[in-house]
């Protein structure tokens, strides 16, 4: 089981930009398709980005599609989540996720690991 961690949420207003990391340990993200998901207050997790094994395809929420970039490194077993432009609507926990393949973590299929979330605070 891989086992992960994310890293780089905080505070910003809205317009800025920020990265999230996600570091992997146990095993490699080479092996996973991965992805984010955030959750709101008060909602559900949902799905914001997914990136292949490769690296080779990605999948976006339609409210992130051209803010957020999703990419991986799988040489430093990182994966990141490049955000620019936030609004306040982008204030969640933010999740890193380890998935069979990026098609079925954007259609909400099964999860084989999930880090504990870095918060994403937008004020306006």
């Amino acid at each position: 089981q891989v086992h992960l961690v994310e890293s780089g949420g905080g505070l910003v207003q809205t317009g800025d930009s920020l990265r999230l990391s996600c570091a992997a340990s146990g095993r490699t993200v080479s092996s996973y398709a991965m992805g984010w998901f955030g959750q709101a207050p008060g909602k559900a997790r949902a799905f914001v980005a997914a990136i292949s094994r490769s690296g080779a395809t990605t999948y976006y929420a339609d409210s992130v599609k051209g803010r957020f970039t999703i990419s991986r490194d799988n040489a430093e077993n990182t994966v990141y989540l490049h955000v620019t432009s936030v609004k306040p609507d982008d204030t969640a926990v933010y999740y890193c996720a380890a998935g069979s393949s990026s098609s079925d973590l954007k259609h909400g299929g099964r999860v084989d690991s999930w880090g504990q979330g870095t918060q994403v605070s937008v004020s306006s």
